[in-house]
């Protein structure tokens, strides 16, 4: 079972006992952070696609450490100015494990085993009794003709 989640508006693929690298976090090392903006979760047959996220779909993840990346050097110049500016930054990065994949109130390792049920609305239910609902059924409006615009030339 695997998970589309957006982080800081970037979208990582993540699965249980997955480590990335991800936009700074807020907390500190080992806290337990949870991630609700879940596009996509799939697995075992079943797709749950988020418009634009999942309903009641989380990520629970465990915050590891606090790194900064590589050092992003900026340099600018203009010619016959004597004017160099040579400035750098190193982004900050948190690295995270995925504990777990939840839709609802099922866990991604409880689902494998279970099937989910469906919700029947009540003039699903009526069909399979056997019953009929009109108001269910739309009425089709009256038909109304109009002249034919050749007919009222002609007279």
């Amino acid at each position: 079972m695997y998970a589309i989640v957006d982080i800081a508006g970037k979208q990582f693929s993540v699965r249980e006992k997955d480590q990335l690298v991800v936009p700074r976090l807020k907390g500190n090392a080992k806290d337990a952070v949870t991630l609700d903006r879940v596009l996509l979760v799939a697995g075992n047959g079943d797709v749950h696609i988020g418009t634009p996220v999942v309903p009641d779909a989380s990520v629970e993840a465990t915050i590891l450490e606090h790194v900064k990346g590589d050092k992003i050097l900026v340099f600018r110049k203009k010619r016959r100015k004597r004017f160099k500016v040579k400035r750098g930054h190193r982004q900050p990065w948190t690295r995270i494990e995925i504990n777990a994949l939840s839709i609802g109130d099922q866990k991604a390792d409880k689902k494998k085993g279970a099937k989910k049920g469906k919700k029947q609305t009540a003039a699903a239910a009526g069909k399979a009794e056997g019953k009929t609902d009109e108001s269910a059924v739309p009425e089709a409006p009256p038909a109304a003709e109009a002249p034919h615009p050749e007919s009222e030339a002609a007279s």
